[in-house]
Formats: C-alpha cells, sequence, structure tokens
C-alpha cells in the first residue's frame, strides 16, 4: 500500500531542512577545520623557532672562540671544532663514572660540564702553546697549516682511543614540571642549552666590556704592538683567548651531547664548520657578530628542515657562507679592514 501524498510531501520537505542544514553546515565545518589547521601551522612554526634558536645558541658558543682567536691573532682555528668534540667525549667519560657512583642525573650533568670546561680549557691553552706560538712570525699560511693538522690529529686522536662508533650519552637532564604548558614547542634540553648558553654569552660580553683583562683584549685585537708598549702581556692574553673559547666550546659539547643522547669522534667537524660560517656571518672578529651569526643559522637552518627537507641543511649553511663572502665579507656586524698604502 502506497503512502498518502501528504506524508510523502513532509518526507521530502523534511529531507529539504535536513539538506538545508547539512548545506548550512558545511562552511562551519570547513571554518573549524580552517581554524585547527592555522593553529597547527602556527604551532608548528613557533616549535621550529625555539628548534633554531637551540641550534642556534650552540653555533654562536663555539662560534665565539673563532671569533676571539681572529680578533686577537687573525687565525682561523680549524681546531676549534675538535676542541667542542673532546668536550663532549670528556662530559660522557666523567657522567660514566660519576653514574657508577650513584650520583643525582642534576649534579652528574653539572659536575661533567665543569669538567668538560676545565679540561679542554686546558687542552685550548696547550694548543696555542705548542701548534701557533711557534709559528707566530711565520707566513699567514703556516698557522692555518698548524690548525688544520691539529683538527686531524685530534680527531684521529680521540677515533683510536675510543670508537669509531657514536656512544650513547646518559640521560640527565632533570624533568621540568613548569614546562609541561610548553612541552609541545620546548623540551628540558632546550630550555636549559638556550638557557645556559645566554648566560654564557652575557657573561662573556661583561668580561669584555667591563673587566680589566677584558679591556687588556680589546686592546690587544686593536693594535698588539700599542699594547705592549702600554704594558699589556700580549703573550698572556692570546692563551687567555684560548682559554676562553675553548672553555664555550666544551660547554657546548656538554649540551648537545646531553640533548641528543650520544657522541661520535667525528661531530666535531660540521659543527665546527657551521660555527665558523656563523662568524663569518656576523662578521668575523665581533663578539655580538657571532652571536647574531650564530642564531640566524640556527634559525635558517630549522626552517628550511621544517618546511623543505632536512637534506638541505648543510647546502644552505655553506651557501650562505659563499653569498656573505661575495657580497658582504665584513659579515653582518663586521667592519671592512681598512688597508694602509
Amino acid at each position: 500500500m502506497r503512502p498518502p501524498r501528504a506524508a510523502l510531501a513532509r518526507g521530502d520537505d523534511a529531507c529539504a531542512r535536513i539538506s538545508i542544514h547539512q548545506a548550512a553546515g558545511r562552511p562551519v565545518i570547513w571554518r573549524a577545520h580552517a581554524r585547527a589547521r592555522e593553529s597547527m601551522d602556527i604551532q608548528f612554526f613557533i616549535e621550529l623557532f625555539f628548534g633554531g634558536l637551540t641550534r642556534g645558541s650552540i653555533y654562536a658558543l663555539i662560534a665565539l672562540g673563532y671569533t676571539l682567536v681572529y680578533g686577537i691573532i687573525e687565525l682561523i682555528n680549524f681546531a676549534h671544532g675538535e676542541i667542542y668534540m673532546l668536550g663532549a667525549f670528556t662530559a660522557l667519560l666523567v657522567a660514566g663514572v660519576l653514574g657508577v657512583y650513584g650520583f643525582p642525573a642534576a649534579g652528574i650533568l653539572i659536575i661533567a660540564a665543569l669538567a668538560a670546561v676545565i679540561w679542554c680549557a686546558a687542552y685550548g691553552f696547550t694548543l696555542e702553546k705548542v701548534a701557533y706560538k711557534p709559528l707566530r712570525g711565520a707566513p699567514r699560511l703556516s698557522p692555518l697549516i698548524s690548525a688544520i693538522g691539529m683538527s686531524i690529529f685530534l680527531q684521529n686522536y680521540v677515533l683510536l682511543a675510543q670508537t669509531s662508533d657514536f656512544v650513547p650519552f646518559p640521560r640527565l637532564l632533570p624533568e621540568m614540571e613548569f614546562l609541561e604548558y610548553v612541552n609541545y614547542v620546548m623540551g628540558p634540553s632546550d630550555f636549559l642549552i638556550l638557557l645556559v648558553s645566554t648566560l654564557a654569552m652575557v657573561a662573556l660580553s661583561l668580561f669584555i666590556r667591563f673587566t680589566r683583562m677584558g679591556k687588556a683584549m680589546r686592546a690587544t685585537a686593536q693594535n698588539r704592538k700599542m699594547a705592549m708598549l702600554l704594558g699589556i702581556d700580549a703573550d698572556r692574553i692570546i692563551s687567555l683567548t684560548f682559554i676562553i673559547g675553548s672553555a664555550l666550546a666544551a660547554l657546548g659539547g656538554t649540551l648537545i651531547a646531553a640533548r641528543t643522547g650520544q657522541v661520535g669522534f667525528a661531530i666535531g667537524f660540521l659543527a665546527g664548520m657551521k660555527a665558523f660560517t656563523a662568524a663569518v656571518l656576523g662578521g668575523i672578529g665581533s663578539i655580538p657578530g657571532a652571536m647574531l651569526g650564530g642564531l640566524v643559522l640556527g634559525l635558517a637552518e630549522g626552517f628550511t628542515a621544517g618546511y623543505f627537507s632536512s637534506d638541505y641543511e648543510d647546502v644552505l649553511a655553506f651557501a650562505l657562507l659563499v653569498l656573505i663572502l661575495i657580497f658582504r665579507p665584513a659579515g653582518l656586524l663586521g667592519r671592512a679592514a681598512i688597508q694602509k698604502v
């Protein structure tokens, strides 16, 4: 039996109302999806931003060693990346020993970082006395070759003393409950690296600007002969420069080892080359330039990896180096050298 025509009409009207409601709801759903997608894009951008800052802070710590040494004696210390690697391995060995004796994780990390800083500062001091001081009056190519030779020596020394494989670094970072609301963009390792790097760079800036030794370093960088005539011990200042730069590199090595959870003998080469790129980008010889160059390079790599592919990170770093050398050799904050004729 067929239903009455009125019932069919009411059914058609109900279907029509459902269709109208569905059609009216589609823009609402689309707007909701658009808002969710926009929120995810913003969250992803913030995550990449803080990741780039974290990476850039490590580059800045290493780049400060390059720029300090170059500012004093105009030498590119290509063995500086290996000091960074030695700092990571020193922290690993100290952390392993302290872990056996049951020290708390936070205490192990602090002691391991201090040990790495002291040990690598001694390495930097020895490196300057053995490889660079005897060549101070030689042609500029000689200390450069010596720096490359020391880089290869230190890398192979660690390869033979340790292993060619990556070695796991113990998990030492404490849980930070106050980061639970932002842990989707910044973890404990990112926060610790940003905090420690910022404090180290601020402390270095204050040291260079206000202390007696810092003023002596600036005077030696401007004119070494005049500084010596004024009674400044240039040899002592140069040694201090290597000590400070090596200590900062060791600190960076410890922080990045705690973040990545592994250490390898070859980690210093690429990190050192990128830090050198950061120093040139900011203006080698300029302390603020090294900091700025490291942060700019870290952010550029982070956004490139996030929006394109991590395969292009190294390409971007060295493309920036080539471009800055072509179009602005003095760097972002550096000053062009004035040559007397």
